[in-house]
């Protein structure tokens, strides 16, 4: 069967073919090159046909009814230009991409600096650490570690083993260390020349430190102040009695001192200082500075003095009070 188009004669099942598919390509949502290529390729066997049948020179194989002539005049659509919503949906996750990166790297910036104190934080030195972790930074630091080190009461502090060696103040890490008053503002070169060495005695029963203070930390000429004096004193009756107390810290309730005899500036002094009684959270504690005698000689009692301690309430959250001995100034309860 066929039908009249345009007064050519069409068969019904060409005709059906073709505006069937048509139809499937109007309610398509996308155009490509390979889809307008067989529309082409159709429209040209059906003109081919067309002509077959007019002339009754109809070629029965499809495949001949396209040259490449006709190929090659399909031209390319335009490229059909994304709905809004696309849009608007591709530049949002852009914009996030682009906006979690940089804050990324930003956060990555700053933290950077941050990375060696959190460390240290989270791996606290110990005692034998503390002794590695000082050099000598001069000829002058040096000569009076080697003093301390060589002198017969540091050897007879390291023969007995109840007694733990240690430099308190090199067990915080270096960003605390330099704010701290006597492991950083009063440490160095006529000052506190070297960070003192000390032992204590297991449980908390006794200490002794050994410092030397400089030319520069005097009231009167020539003499060390009396201030420098108290806050030895305070550190190291305090230090002492930690392994008493409930988690290892307390803070400064009372301090009496007793100056007997001057301190002079550039001299060796020698801190001693036991417990004498622990009730709760409470310890007093006895100590003095003496001078740092030679071998069968008798020390000098240059200061004396009593304090109480109480540990606080809130010690038990203060992570501080569990990695690192506290050796800031005490604050009064």
């Amino acid at each position: 069967m066929a039908a009249t188009v345009r007064g050519t004669s069409v068969p019904l099942v060409a005709l059906g073919r073709l505006f069937a598919f048509r139809s499937r390509c109007a309610s398509s949502k996308w155009t490509a090159q390979p889809l307008r290529t067989s529309i082409i390729i159709r429209q040209a066997r059906l003109r081919q046909y067309h002509a077959g049948v007019g002339s009754g020179q109809y070629n029965s194989d499809p495949k001949k009814l396209v040259s490449q002539t006709d190929l090659n005049l399909v031209a390319p659509l335009p490229p059909t230009a994304p709905s809004h919503s696309s849009s608007r949906l591709r530049r949002a996750v852009s914009f996030g991409a682009y906006a979690l990166l940089f804050t990324t790297l930003g956060f990555s910036a700053a933290a950077i600096p941050l990375v060696p104190g959190i460390l240290d934080l989270t791996r606290p030195r110990s005692d034998e650490d503390s002794l590695r972790a000082y050099a000598p930074e001069n000829a002058e630091a040096k000569t009076v570690d080697e003093f301390i080190n060589n002198h017969p009461l540091a050897a007879e502090m390291r023969r007995n083993p109840e007694m733990t060696e240690s430099r308190p103040h090199m067990r915080l890490p270096d960003s605390l260390r330099r704010h701290n008053l006597t492991g950083g503002t009063l440490l160095g070169p006529g000052r506190i020349t070297i960070p003192p060495v000390c032992w204590t005695e297991k449980g908390g029963k006794s200490l002794l430190s050994i410092s030397h203070l400089g030319t520069d930390m005097c009231g009167h000429p020539g003499i060390v102040h009396g201030g420098l004096l108290a806050t030895m004193l305070d550190e190291g009756l305090a230090r002492c009695c930690f392994g008493a107390l409930p988690h290892n810290v307390g803070v400064t309730a009372k301090l009496e001192i007793n100056y007997r005899k001057p301190v002079h500036a550039g001299q060796y002094v020698v801190l001693r200082a036991r417990t004498l009684r622990v009730e709760g959270r409470k310890a007093w504690v006895e100590g003095q500075l003496e001078t740092l005698a030679a071998e069968g000689e008798e020390p000098v009692v240059l200061a004396q003095a009593t304090a109480l301690f109480v540990s606080p309430r809130f010690a038990s959250v203060c992570c501080c009070s569990s990695h690192y001995p506290p050796i800031l100034p005490h604050t009064h309860a």
